[in-house]
């Protein structure tokens, strides 16, 4: 059996719209008074949006992991390191539900460069 394409653009945007939302998650989880209308079904939908675009790189496989260490180098921030890191759990589906955010901000903090 003939395995499917990867179509590198849209995994790109898988790697990149999974960083994007990871943060503004992460920071309404912080600040959940700052954007009052993150309310409780649109965090729902959002946490859905980012194991969406996370399971869009587990399909992609070793090809979308490679792009998200991609991205991370391009972009050395907490939501593209984020995503690397969560990558390689070998949990499947990735749930955000399962995550501990507090424990992946003080790890990110950790492992994220100093911005000198």
């Amino acid at each position: 059996m003939m395995s499917a394409p990867v179509l590198k653009e849209i995994v790109r945007q898988h790697a990149e719209m999974a960083a994007l939302l990871w943060t503004i998650y992460d920071r309404h989880l912080q600040f959940p008074d700052e954007n009052p209308d993150l309310d409780v079904q649109r965090v729902s939908w959002l946490i859905a949006r980012i194991e969406a675009h996370l399971d869009g790189l587990v399909v992609a496989g070793a090809e979308g992991e490679a792009m998200a260490r991609e991205r991370y180098e391009e972009y050395p921030e907490a939501g593209e390191l984020f995503v690397v890191q969560v990558l390689k759990t070998t949990k499947r589906p990735i749930l955000v539900a399962d995550l501990d955010p507090p424990k992946i901000r003080a790890w990110i903090a950790q492992n994220l460069p100093s911005r000198e």
